[in-house]
């Protein structure tokens, strides 16, 4: 059922799906719908087709990483150029003075490697980009952590839905094939207890005879 449902959503959108998942994943920084939407979800699915065969592994992977990357980059140069007025917009207001407040100590502990740590931390990934681009934190150093995370976690993500996909297939198979193994055991467990109990009727029949051929008329 699972597959088939795959299959059919895979043959109706086709290579589209490559776009779609890149650019979810693209936009959960850049305009951030990862608020929304975390772009983990849409390469857990896509790893999930990719399982299946409706989409290339190692070109999923590709749009991942560069989605993630690029998406990240354009959201560091929004919040460079519109962050303070965004906070005090009405998206900034609807994310809340406690995330923006916990995004702003997570950047001064950690510093650069706050790119890195956000972009593996669900609350952070669609913030820190903004928030670093508002701290003056140099692109330089923003590029290299981001794009190591970039690195790691979306080819980890698309690997990861594929991993649960190759899961789903084995359960199947493993439940297609048990109830045959398990009725074999029961007839196997069955044919050698009947054996031992008509083997132990046996000697007991052969015990009886010769006891009652022994015994004196």
């Amino acid at each position: 059922m699972f597959e088939h449902l795959v299959e059919q959503i895979g043959n109706a959108v086709g290579a589209w799906l490559y776009v779609i998942a890149g650019a979810l994943c693209f936009c959960e920084a850049a305009i951030l719908v990862g608020m929304v939407l975390p772009g983990e979800t849409a390469l857990l699915v896509a790893g999930v087709f990719a399982q299946q065969g409706t989409l290339s592994l190692p070109i999923m992977i590709v749009v991942a990483v560069v989605a993630a990357i690029a998406g990240d980059s354009v959201g560091y140069q929004f919040g460079k150029r519109f962050g303070p007025g965004m906070r005090r917009s009405r998206l900034g207001l609807w994310i809340g003075e406690r995330r923006w407040a916990a995004v702003d100590g997570f950047l001064v502990r950690h510093g650069g490697k706050a790119v890195l740590f956000g972009r593996l931390t669900a609350l952070f990934r669609a913030l820190v980009p903004s928030m670093a681009g508002m701290s003056g934190m140099r692109y330089r150093t923003f590029f290299v952590w981001n794009a190591a995370g970039g690195l790691i976690w979306a080819p980890a993500c698309v690997l990861l839905g594929y991993a649960f996909s190759s899961s789903l297939d084995v359960v199947g198979r493993t439940l297609t094939w048990a109830p045959l193994i398990v009725l074999a055991m029961a007839v196997a467990v069955y044919l050698i207890l009947h054996i031992r109990r008509r083997r132990r009727e046996h000697d007991e029949a052969e015990a009886f005879a010769q006891a009652h051929a022994e015994t004196p008329s």
